[in-house]
């Protein structure tokens, strides 16, 4: 007996929930690259009555009991058909084409894995879980098409499937054969010498979906650069290539005196133009290919800034939410014994990131004064308390402020009276909203992994300091709107759907998907700010260029923290004790120096300054024609 239709839907949505729980714990791949569509035969394969079939679309209508018979008639006939492979050739093929036509038009919405892509030049429909087509090859809420056992889970329904035993087969059979995860959006107009660098890299790190990502979008950056000579297709393929890569354990005991371990990364990415700088991550996320990512991106950060930096990054699978003070630094303690070798003024300054605050860069580098033997204040961070330096933490949320206001000079406008959404709620995010607010901006939202905080009237120094209090006694944002009226929180959602004329990202990477983008665009968003590194999504990214939203990049706003890393670790710096105002002005001035840089790079190679693609484009071109240099220079190395 058929369910009704919205038993049906529910069904097929439980049953989508259990399909996404049993692939994680089976360490399947459920992969969402193009269109969720009906998965049917291809051209040419072993059914040609399927082949010129229309995909049909849309939801399932409500069904009276005439209907519901009809159907139950349909899929019985289906089934029949398909257990008679020898069918005479004088039966007639009509009525087969009709069921199924009318099948598919009856359960379209309930195949939800499937893709779309392109096949030996013919678009096929792709099973999102083994990544290969066919048409035995389906999922219904009944069950697979012929089977008996109605109750079959999904995944069994998946695996029991004949074109799936047969993936398995030739991906066993074959070892050259490479399953990638491919949630990376295939740029369309990347010639194939830039094309070929990214396949190399494929080829090599199928699994880094992270690294990946940021690879693409820089090649993509540079395809007019490699273009123009081949000798960079060498450099680059050196390049992404990190000079060296750390991957420990890291075991400590808890207050309770049980032992734990976890892993602990730190990658020196390319030190061509001079010692590693880059920050240490403390997250459950984190793993090689976010280390690589990370690392790639600071290299091309510190080559587009005004000094003479390699780059690096690193941290741990370490969560220090919940964790006691003493816990942590026996975390901290541990984690520094393993890497304090590879550490020092001219080999690699690590700095404050996701994670790690004060805190925890006292309790690294107290461990490291102890290993070494020797006291240089060789840690962006901490100097702050010994040396005198100020706006040292606020350097990256003021410079991405700093570099808003030059790209609206160039327009003619100002910051002043314009509506900021911004996102996190971490140190980056409070000195964003700081500075808005001293420029007459209206910052309005801010948010946490659990949704996001709206408040109409703005943002002021008395609400950032109590989010503040809010933030460092590990509370929910919901709390408040419980002392401010005009303000509401959303649980599980994001910020991007508020009305604002600028937006700026200082979350986490890949925080903006294609939807996210959209909403932007509705929402009356031009012009988007990078406060973390890779906000957005390559499908997000090409909205948001043709919707002509201009794109401040990561490795260009968010320098702020490089130039306040030297500026700290100058001798004439610690000896002078600079004001606030001294220091923000030299601050300003390597923002300008920045923004000029890459606009000149990005006009050079035929990019007008209107372009939403011109500052990033530029930032990763004026930063790889520098490294690229002193890897010339210096030979195979």
């Amino acid at each position: 007996m058929l369910l009704p239709a919205e038993g049906i839907r529910m069904n097929s949505t439980m049953d989508d929930i259990n399909l996404i729980q049993q692939a994680q714990r089976h360490h399947l791949v459920v992969r969402e690259l193009g269109e969720e569509i009906d998965l049917e035969i291809g051209h040419g394969d072993d059914d040609h009555s399927f082949a010129n079939t229309p995909i049909m679309g849309g939801r399932p209508r409500e069904h009276s009991a005439e209907d519901n018979d009809e159907v139950k008639n349909m899929m019985a006939s289906s089934q029949f058909s398909n257990e008679e492979q020898d069918v005479p050739k004088t039966q007639p093929v009509k009525r087969k084409k009709k069921v199924v036509k009318r099948w598919r038009e009856e359960w379209a919405d309930t195949y939800k894995w499937a893709f779309v892509d392109v096949k030996e030049g013919t678009a096929r429909i792709f099973c999102s879980v083994c990544r290969e087509y066919g048409r035995k090859h389906r999922r219904n809420p009944y069950g697979n098409e012929g089977s008996r056992n109605m109750q079959m889970s999904a995944l069994e329904e998946h695996n029991n499937s004949l074109l799936h035993k047969e993936a398995l087969r030739l991906q066993m059979a074959s070892k050259d054969k490479i399953v990638v995860d491919k949630t990376i959006y295939v740029k369309a107009l990347m010639s194939k010498t830039a094309g070929s660098i990214v396949e190399a890299a494929l080829k090599r790190d199928p699994h880094e979906v992270e690294f990946i990502q940021s690879v693409q979008e820089a090649v993509h950056a540079l395809d007019r650069v490699i273009a123009k000579n081949s000798h960079y297709v060498n450099i680059m393929e050196r390049l992404l290539e990190p000079e060296r890569m750390l991957v420990f354990r890291v075991p400590w005991v808890d207050d309770r005196g049980e032992t734990h371990v976890n892993r602990g990364f730190r990658v020196h990415f390319n030190q061509a133009l001079g010692p590693c700088r880059g920050g240490i991550r403390f997250h459950p996320s984190m793993n090689l290919s976010i280390a690589k990512f990370l690392g790639f991106g600071q290299t091309l950060k510190n080559a587009l800034s005004p000094y003479r930096l390699g780059g690096a990054a690193g941290g741990s699978d370490f969560d220090p939410k919940g964790k006691t003070d003493n816990e942590i630094m026996r975390f901290c303690q541990s984690f520094m014994n393993e890497i304090y070798r590879y550490l020092g003024p001219d080999k690699d300054l690590p700095s404050e990131e996701m994670g790690v605050g004060t805190r925890e860069m006292g309790y690294l580098l107290g461990q490291y004064r102890r290993l070494a033997g020797h006291f240089q204040g060789s840690f962006t961070g901490p100097r702050i308390f010994w040396s005198g330096s100020s706006l040292r933490t606020e350097a990256t949320g003021y410079g991405l402020v700093f570099f808003v206001q030059l790209m609206l000079a160039d327009m003619n406008k100002e910051i002043k009276g314009l509506r900021c959404a911004v996102s996190g709620s971490g140190k980056i995010t409070m000195h964003v909203l700081e500075k808005l607010i001293a420029y007459g901006a209206l910052p309005i939202t801010v948010s946490d992994s659990k949704g996001y905080l709206v408040d109409e009237d703005g943002f002021d120094y008395v609400k950032i300091s109590f989010l503040r209090d809010i933030k460092a006694q590990q509370r929910s944002l919901r709390d408040y709107s419980k002392t401010y009226a005009r303000s509401k929180y959303y649980d599980e959602a994001k910020p991007w759907s508020e009305r604002c004329d600028v937006a700026f990202p200082c979350g986490y990477q890949n925080e903006i998907d294609q939807s996210d983008a959209i909403s932007l665009v509705n929402s009356g968003c031009r012009l988007l700010v990078e406060g973390s590194n890779m906000p957005c999504t390559p499908e997000a990214v090409d909205v948001l260029k043709k919707a002509n939203v201009l794109i401040a990049p990561a490795i260009a706003a968010g320098a702020g923290g490089v130039v306040a890393g030297e500026l700290e670790l100058n001798h004439e710096c610690n000896l002078l004790n600079w004001s606030p105002e001294d220091f923000e002005s030299k601050l300003q001035e390597a923002m300008k120096q920045i923004y000029q840089r890459a606009l000149k790079a990005a006009n050079d190679f035929g990019y007008q300054k209107e372009s939403p693609e011109a500052l990033v484009h530029g930032a990763v071109i004026s930063a790889f024609l520098t490294i690229a240099q002193a890897m010339s220079d210096q030979g195979c190395v």
